[in-house]
């Protein structure tokens, strides 16, 4: 005797993706040979298992389409990698009003703006006007004082000559200490006028002095330099003013990759950091230095994350200073070519006030001094994206996510209706021969 079998025609399933529905009709049929012989055979069945219609037709299919309209209920627990390309894009314009992020599509206007930014703010918050300033000596400073006469038997002089150094600290009071002078103020004038005063104050007690003073260790106008440098230290700052970048020369240098190491200046209650690169990059971050600036140099290695449906997703470190959309999609190993969605690249960041406002100026998420979440897509169908992904530049902490394609999400389904089909039909055999051999056939 033939078993019994069914047939899932126009299969009815509906695809669990936002906004994306594809339905189709599902039809069962029994075959027709021998109809009267099946009636009799699974009468009995129809008694015990109350699986048999009156028409003779089985219903455990329809427990099938049952339990296949529960899952398609609860199609969105449907395991996946992220949200679809449209779920990410259908937010802010199904919600303008509640918008969370912005979602910019990537054309040449976009790359333009957005492609290789240069911050500025360190410049904008440490930039002083003039270099040059006027030094002042200060408590701590060693002064080294030097006092020609005229003749040989002067207070200075001795047999090796007409001159003699004086070595002193300013110490607590603000002042130094000179033979024949006394005390003489320092702390808060300049070399200038401390050698003027020294100079006539022995005017009547030497021969025809000359003094000359010379600040020899200069903490008052110094900066103090530390971290992954070679030789840490406090380091002087020259009349005719230092940058950044003359005192990290002049500490070592730094021991990392100029694009892996972070700057970072402390001056009073501010706090600022640049990249080293930034600073040979653009001239204007190299601000000048003022007395007391702390400097700290730090490895910090710069990353970027990959999601989705990509070769590689994992967490990657810049091995350059410049790393472009297209060399991280290489890192990544490419798009998946079973599941990934060409038109469903996206760069996750947040952006400064003053570029979001040039994307979206109306947007309501722009607040001066906050950064704004920023969705930003490429379409890879587009032969253009290739040449506009070399240009968008990654930086520090971006997230890609390469979106599955609609028919992955239609893949996981009809799997799951191949095994509840067959679930169904092993369950209906099993019925069956039970029922035969309680027939004793």
């Amino acid at each position: 005797m033939r078993r019994p079998f069914f047939l899932l025609g126009k299969a009815a399933f509906t695809v669990c993706d936002t906004n994306v529905t594809r339905a189709a009709s599902v039809e069962d049929t029994l075959p027709q040979r021998r109809e009267r012989r099946w009636r009799k055979e699974w009468a009995g069945a129809k008694q015990r298992f109350r699986l048999v219609d009156s028409r003779g037709g089985m219903t455990a299919f329809r427990i099938s389409v049952l339990l296949l309209a529960a899952f398609v209920a609860g199609c969105a627990e449907l395991p996946g990698r992220g949200p679809s390309a449209i779920a990410i894009e259908s937010k802010a314009v199904a919600e303008p009003t509640d918008e969370s992020y912005l979602v910019v599509d990537i054309d040449p206007t976009v790359a333009e703006i957005v492609g290789k930014v240069r911050s500025r703010e360190f410049q904008e918050r440490f930039s002083i006007p003039s270099a040059s300033t006027v030094q002042r000596i200060g408590i701590g400073d060693t002064v080294a004082v030097n006092i020609w006469e005229a003749g040989p038997n002067g207070l200075f002089s001795s047999s090796a000559g007409k001159s003699n150094t004086l070595q002193s600290v300013v110490d607590e009071t603000g002042t130094i200490f000179v033979p024949y002078v006394g005390r003489v103020r320092a702390a808060g004038s300049t070399v200038e006028s401390v050698r003027i005063a020294i100079q006539q104050a022995l005017a009547d007690k030497a021969i025809q002095p000359q003094v000359q003073v010379v600040v020899s260790s200069n903490l008052t106008n110094s900066v103090v330099v530390f971290g992954d440098v070679g030789s840490p230290g406090r380091f002087p700052i020259t009349p005719n003013g230092t940058r950044v970048l003359d005192l990290v020369a002049q500490a070592g240098g730094s021991k990392f990759p100029t694009y892996d190491t972070l700057v970072m200046l402390k001056r009073g209650s501010q706090t600022g950091a640049v990249l080293l690169d930034d600073l040979f990059e653009i001239p204007q971050n190299n601000v000048y230095l003022k007395a007391d600036d702390t400097i700290m140099v730090a490895n910090f290695p710069r990353t970027f994350t990959v999601f989705g449906a990509a070769r590689a997703t994992e967490l990657f470190k810049f091995d350059a200073r410049a790393v472009t959309l297209a060399e991280a999609l290489a890192r990544a190993g490419g798009l998946d070519d079973n599941t990934a969605d060409p038109g469903g690249v996206f760069l996750f960041r947040y952006e400064t006030s003053a570029t979001a406002e040039k994307l979206r100026p109306d947007s309501k998420l722009i607040r001066p001094g906050y950064r704004v979440p920023v969705v930003y897509r490429l379409d890879l169908n587009n032969p253009s994206s290739f040449f506009l992904a070399r240009f968008i530049e990654i930086q520090d902490k971006d997230l890609i996510y390469i979106a599955n394609s609609p028919t992955v999400d239609l893949l996981k389904f009809l799997k799951i209706v191949q095994g509840v089909t067959s679930a169904t039909k092993n369950v209906a055999d099993a019925w069956y021969r039970l029922d035969r051999l309680g027939n004793g056939n």
